[in-house]
């Protein structure tokens, strides 16, 4: 029985960084899909509806030369 727990708390602990890894790649995956698709519609509520027409150009200042 000591033995048992010997050997399945060794695999457990050589496991965890493979089991991590894992894990935060799947975390990560899911938070650039969630901010993806989040990102579009925020930009859109934000930017300024584009203008239909331009106005009349602008002057150059005059040199005093």
């Amino acid at each position: 029985m000591s033995g048992t727990m010997i050997v399945g708390s060794l695999v457990l602990y050589t496991r965890i960084p493979s089991i991590t890894k894992h894990y935060m790649s799947e975390l990560q995956t899911e938070l650039t899909k969630v901010i993806t698709d989040m990102v579009p519609a925020k930009i859109d509520d934000v930017m300024p509806e584009l203008p239909k027409a331009t106005g009349p150009a602008v002057e150059l200042p005059k040199s005093p030369f």
